[in-house]
């Protein structure tokens, strides 16, 4: 906290005339602080995930097998009802 009320006193000050600048109608955006309190003191660690990568692949496998399964039926009801037919003539084997 005492570093950044530093820098930003050596921010408002013009390093070639040596006179303060004023910034009173733009206001510098808040800083957002990701590892400290406003205090200084360290924020305590996050809870890691023991289980990262394979959650993820534990999750990907069955949506698209899921996903797989459902496209496939889907399909196959559409062909069963006439709603879309593939054409044969779309095979250009010559």
């Amino acid at each position: 906290m005492v570093f950044t009320r530093v820098f930003r006193k050596a921010a408002g000050c013009s390093s070639l005339l040596g006179v303060a600048t004023s910034r009173s109608l733009v206001r510098p955006p808040l800083l957002r602080r990701k590892y400290t309190y406003r205090s200084g003191a360290l924020k305590p660690m996050p809870e890691i995930t023991p289980f990262g990568l394979v959650g993820v692949i534990c999750t990907v496998i069955p949506g698209l097998l899921i996903g797989a399964t459902i496209s496939k039926n889907m399909a196959n009801f559409l062909e069963e009802n006439d709603l879309f037919v593939p054409s044969d003539d779309d095979d250009d084997d010559d």
